[in-house]
C-alpha cells in the first residue's frame, strides 16, 4: 500500500475515517436489536454463507478472468440487511461475508479492508435513506401503497449503488498507472446491469425475509444459478475480447459487423470500416522492448475507444492493425472520423518502460488509415475489409500518418 501514490493513500485513509465516523453516528442512533433482528440476521448469515461456499470455484474463476469491476453477487444479502436490519447487525453481516471472501479472494490486506468498508457504508447509508423516507410499512399494502414502498425500495437501491460507484470509482481512478477510463473505472454496461439485477434479487429477498422466512432457502438457490450465469456471460465475453487491448478480437468484431451491416442492407443506409494500422511498430518493439508493445497497443485500444462513438464498433485485427465499424457513416462522415483519429494519435503520449525497466514516455506515433463504405467500396464485410486494407497500403506508399479513401468500385456492365 505504502508504494502507491501519495493521493491513493491520502483518498484511502480519509475515506476509511469518514467511513468510521459515520458508524459511529449510525450506531449512536440505532436501538438495541430484539431477537427478530438477529433471526432475520441469521437467515441472512446462512443464506450468504450457501451461495458463498456453492460458488467458491466459479468465483476464483471469475476474479481471475476479470480486469476491471467484479460484481461478486453478494448485494442479494447484504441489500435486504440494509433494508430490514439495524445498522450494526447490517455491518455484522457485511463482514462475516467479507471474511469468507478473504479466502476465495486473496487480495491485498488494504483492497479487503477498503472494499469491505465500501460495501458496509453502502448499506448503512441506504438504510438511513429507506428509514427518512418512512420506513417498511408491509403489513396490509394496497394497490397504491405498495407503490409507495415499491418507490422506497428503488430509491435505496439507487443510494445503494451509488455509495460504491463513488468510493470505488474514486480509488480505482487514483491506482490507475494509465488514463482511467469509463469502463475500466466502472466496469461494463453488463457488469453495472448485472449489479441492478442482483440489487433487484436484493429486494425480493428484503420481502420474502418479512413476509415468508423459510422461502428465503429459494434465493440461496437462485444466486448459485445466477452465479453460474454470469461465470458463462463472462466466458462468451472472453470469447470475443481481445486479452491484451480488451477491445473486440476478430471473431467478436466481426459478429457485430456482420449484423451492422445486415441492418444497414436492410434500410438502405451507408456504413464505414476502417483499417488503422500503426507506423513503424517493430522499430517500438525492437527499440523499448515488447512490454513497451503492449503498452503502446493497449493504449491505442484505448484512444479508439475515447474518440469515436458509442455506436462504432473497435476490434483488434491482428498485431498493430484496429479495425473501427462506423454505422450510419457516409464517405464523408467516415473520413472525418478517420482524420479525428489519425490527429489523435499523434497526440499520444504512453508511459512505459524499456528494456532495462527505466520509465520512459513514447510519443510522436503515426497511424495510417484506411477506409472503405459500404455499398460504395462493397457490398460485404470481406469486401469492405479488402477495400480498407488497400486504402491503409496506399496511405504507406504515400508516406504515412496519412488516410486514404478507398477506389469506388467500378459499376458491374449492362447486360445486352
Amino acid at each position: 500500500m505504502w508504494r502507491r501514490p501519495k493521493r491513493f493513500i491520502a483518498f484511502l485513509v480519509c475515506a476509511e475515517l469518514l467511513a468510521f465516523a459515520w458508524f459511529a453516528v449510525a450506531f449512536s442512533t440505532t436501538p438495541v436489536p430484539g431477537v427478530p433482528d438477529w433471526l432475520r440476521f441469521a437467515i441472512l448469515t446462512a443464506g450468504a454463507t450457501v451461495h458463498i461456499q456453492l460458488t467458491r470455484r466459479q468465483e476464483e474463476r471469475r476474479r481471475n478472468r476479470v480486469r476491471t469491476v467484479l460484481i461478486d453477487l453478494t448485494a442479494v444479502w447484504v441489500f435486504p440487511a440494509a433494508i430490514i436490519l439495524p445498522a450494526p447487525l447490517t455491518v455484522l453481516l457485511v463482514l462475516l461475508i467479507r471474511i469468507q471472501h478473504w479466502f476465495v479472494a486473496r487480495r491485498p490486506a488494504h483492497n479487503f479492508v477498503f472494499s469491505s468498508i465500501t460495501h458496509m457504508l453502502a448499506a448503512t447509508v441506504a438504510h438511513s435513506v429507506f428509514l427518512a423516507l418512512g420506513g417498511r410499512h408491509w403489513e396490509a399494502l394496497s394497490a397504491v401503497s405498495s407503490l409507495t414502498e415499491f418507490g422506497k425500495l428503488v430509491v435505496a437501491g439507487l443510494v445503494f449503488e451509488t455509495v460504491q460507484i463513488l468510493y470505488v470509482s474514486s480509488i480505482l481512478s487514483l491506482a490507475s498507472q494509465t488514463k482511467p477510463t469509463v469502463r475500466s473505472v466502472l466496469g461494463s454496461r453488463a457488469d453495472n446491469l448485472l449489479e441492478a439485477i442482483t440489487i433487484g434479487l436484493g429486494a425480493v429477498t428484503a420481502i420474502l425475509l418479512v413476509v415468508l422466512p423459510p422461502t428465503v432457502a429459494i434465493m440461496a438457490v437462485v444466486t448459485v444459478v445466477f452465479n453460474r450465469l454470469a461465470e458463462l456471460e463472462q466466458l462468451q465475453d472472453d470469447v470475443r475480447t481481445d486479452p491484451k487491448t480488451q477491445v473486440f478480437n476478430m471473431r467478436g468484431w466481426t459478429e457485430s459487423a456482420e449484423r451492422a451491416l445486415a441492418r444497414a442492407t436492410k434500410s438502405d443506409d451507408r456504413l464505414g470500416v476502417l483499417m488503422i494500422d500503426l507506423d513503424h511498430f517493430k522499430w517500438i518493439n525492437d527499440t523499448f522492448g515488447h512490454p513497451a508493445g503492449d503498452d503502446v497497443l493497449r493504449n491505442l485500444a484505448q484512444l479508439l475507444n475515447e474518440v469515436t462513438r458509442p455506436s462504432d464498433v473497435v476490434g483488434r485485427f491482428g498485431g498493430e492493425e484496429f479495425l473501427v465499424l462506423l454505422p450510419d457513416a457516409d464517405q464523408a462522415a467516415a473520413t472525418g472520423a478517420a482524420e479525428r483519429i489519425r490527429a489523435a494519435v499523434a497526440q499520444l503520449r504512453i508511459a512505459t518502460t524499456n528494456k532495462r525497466g527505466d520509465k520512459i514516455t513514447v510519443f510522436d506515433r503515426t497511424a495510417s488509415i484506411g477506409v472503405a463504405v459500404y455499398p460504395d467500396h462493397g457490398d460485404t464485410l470481406q469486401t469492405l475489409m479488402q477495400a480498407a486494407d488497400a486504402a491503409v497500403y496506399e496511405a504507406k506508399e504515400g508516406g504515412r500518418n496519412q488516410v486514404r479513401l478507398a477506389e469506388v468500385r467500378p459499376s458491374p456492365l449492362p447486360l445486352a
